[in-house]
């Protein structure tokens, strides 16, 4: 929905499903955070860490749960997850420009490509052959759609997003600007005297179910012989690379700059941190976090939350025990000869 109003508090409460305390009557033109908001302006309150601020706010009204509202004396919109609720508040004050169904003059798209009703294909958009694409799909300038693609009802992708072929996306996929979907998995054999490598064809594609968003600049790779499969309602950040033949589960959250190896199968829900990954050939099981810049190197069979690393330190003590580190083989060994000592005597 495209912002093209003011609500007044009993508006927002009877799409939000809220509950109203205060003046039913005040108008909000916008959304901030609770230090930036001014006169009509929407904030909310989801953390107990930002009460210093929520005190000082000048906003018109706040979302916020019952146990915090008598913390706020001005106008209030009572929710049990306040930022689930402000979330649906920013598709009400949505500035994004409107599409404008139609195909551009500079676009090629192939005549034995099917469009659906509504669609919008921007300037310099490839469309190859045997394409589907279903109502209300937008197509950004400079994307190109590989043959055999298939776009399920009310997809955008944002300019400079490539499909190769026989790619397959769900309804409601987001695709942002940069990336590439399809593209072939990192697979090589050595030749027979070692001499060189010999790539290996990936016979596979790429299927993403409903409702997945993919950031600006990831990849996702095509499997060598079966799919690469995200489900539904995958959200995977900017700068993400998923290799070939990796299945990654509904409602899982990959962050930014996360590297997953090929083969590899993340359950449902999962949380992959920032600057985290993979090894490939594993197997990670539902409800997992992996916290940030932690490296998963073995399979994962129950929930909970896992971490690998270090914390950080001074570069001095880091130094010094970096060669702790090497050294704790050989500290292993004799402790295990010391307790045989002791058990001797």
């Amino acid at each position: 929905m495209t912002h093209n109003k003011n609500y007044t508090l009993t508006e927002l409460a009877e799409v939000l499903s809220l509950t109203l305390d205060g003046d039913g009557q005040c108008e909000i033109h916008g959304l901030a955070t609770l230090s930036g908001a001014g006169p009509g302006q929407l904030s909310f309150l989801s953390n107990s860490v930002y009460i210093d601020q929520l005190v000082k706010s000048n906003a018109s009204a706040i979302i916020i749960e019952e146990k915090f509202a008598d913390r706020w004396s001005g106008n209030k919109l009572i929710s049990s997850s306040p930022y689930v609720s402000f979330a649906q508040a920013t598709q009400l004050f949505d500035k994004s420009p409107a599409p404008k169904p139609g195909i551009h003059p500079s676009a090629s798209v192939d005549d034995t490509a099917v469009l659906g009703e509504s669609v919008t294909i921007g300037a310099n958009v490839v469309v190859e052959a045997n394409v589907n694409i279903g109502d209300g799909v937008v197509v950004g300038a400079g994307s190109y759609i590989g043959e055999s693609v298939t776009l399920g009802s009310a997809c955008r992708l944002h300019s400079n997003v490539t499909l190769y072929h026989d790619v397959s996306l769900g309804a409601n996929v987001i695709i942002h600007s940069g990336a590439v979907i399809g593209a072939d998995g990192f697979g090589f054999a050595f030749a027979f005297d070692g001499s060189k490598s010999v790539k290996v064809l990936q016979l596979g594609s790429v299927r993403i179910a409903d409702d997945v968003e993919v950031g600006a600049g990831s990849t996702i790779d095509r499997g060598a012989l079966e799919d690469t499969v995200i489900e539904q309602g995958v959200k995977i950040d900017n700068q993400v690379q998923i290799a070939h033949n990796c299945r990654i589960g509904a409602h899982t959250i990959v962050c930014g700059c996360v590297g997953i190896a090929g083969s590899v199968t993340i359950g449902k829900y999962c949380i992959m941190g920032g600057g985290s990954g993979a090894v490939g050939h594993i197997t990670i099981a539902d409800r997992v976090q992996v916290s940030a810049m932690s490296l998963v190197s073995k399979s994962i069979s129950e929930p909970g939350m896992y971490s690998s690393g270090t914390l950080h330190m001074k570069t001095s003590e880091w130094k010094r025990s970096s060669v702790r580190f090497q050294q704790l083989d050989s500290i292993a060994k004799r402790l295990k000869e010391l307790e045989r000592s002791t058990d001797k005597d």
